[in-house]
């Protein structure tokens, strides 16, 4: 079913265009009226501050399982707004079922601030396997993606991540420590070496992105929710870069990953982040 609807042959743009057309749809009815406009009223913290949800993001969730479940008879949706309400719709990932992965704001935190670093992600996955994925930010109106063995775009422009310059230091973007446990704060303490500059993450679509694209050399999280992962990890791999769990093994949508886990520009820098995250740094105590 998902390859038909991918893969074959159809006289228009094709299905992909189809779920960028969706999406586009979407974050202009639901996100960018909001966009700097969002009243108190709109957001609301789910598990405490750092953990929002606004108007735009239960909008633009609606407008997607609608439009999405349309475009491919028979799929389901799993969007985070839907698991937060119902955590047993997450099951939908380990299904028969075509299966959307969807969230709807990534990056809330900026959206709420007024910045532009969000953007909406949608990955479309079977058995368990990420098959494409939509990558939008609608205020920097950048679309990215990647369909599985056919390579990922950016505003329909090939994308290759490369490899960093031998003896660089590698740029990172990493979980924030504090909000972890003990022993993944120390693995990523470890990310704070000589050779390595970390920082704390933004949107993590947005940091999978400038992997995809080069301008950044890897991530590192401790989280596995398959919303925030499953586009990005399809559109670094598919730009021809490297992905893999704390313990060597890839990760999977379905959860039970060994964390952290990272997604690199190439395989020696994949090994190399792993090697830091396996060696307790400085501040671990």
């Amino acid at each position: 079913m998902i390859d038909d609807f991918l893969y074959g042959t159809a006289g228009h743009a094709g299905p992909t265009a189809d779920v960028e057309a969706a999406v586009r749809a979407a974050a202009a009815a639901e996100i960018l009226p909001r966009y700097q406009q969002l009243a108190a009223h709109e957001i609301v913290e789910k598990s405490g501050p750092h953990d929002l949800v606004t108007a735009a993001d239960r909008g633009a969730e609606e407008h997607l399982t609608a439009s999405l479940k349309r475009l491919l008879p028979g799929s389901v949706v799993v969007g985070e707004e839907a698991v937060h309400a119902d955590p047993s719709v997450y099951d939908a990932l380990g299904g028969d079922a075509p299966v959307w992965i969807v969230d709807p704001v990534d990056g809330t935190r900026q959206f709420v601030h007024g910045e532009p670093g969000f953007c909406t992600l949608v990955a479309l996955a079977r058995h368990g396997e990420v098959y494409a994925s939509w990558t939008y930010a609608p205020v920097l109106d950048e679309m990215a993606v990647a369909v599985r063995g056919r390579g990922a775009t950016l505003n329909g422009t090939p994308v290759h991540s490369g490899s960093p310059a031998p003896g660089a230091v590698l740029k990172v973007a990493m979980s924030h420590p504090d909000h972890t446990s003990d022993a993944q704060k120390r693995a990523l303490f470890g990310l704070r070496t000589e050779g390595i500059d970390a920082r704390a993450c933004g949107s993590a679509g947005l940091e999978y992105l400038a992997v995809a694209c080069g301008a950044q050399d890897a991530v590192a999280f401790n989280w596995e929710l398959a919303w925030d992962h499953a586009a990005g990890l399809l559109l670094v791999t598919e730009a021809g870069g490297t992905e893999s769990t704390f313990s060597g093994v890839p990760y999977r949508i379905t959860g039970g990953n060994d964390l952290p886990f990272t997604a690199a520009r190439d395989r020696a820098t994949a090994d190399r982040i792993l090697q830091a995250l396996r060696a307790p740094g400085p501040e671990a105590g």
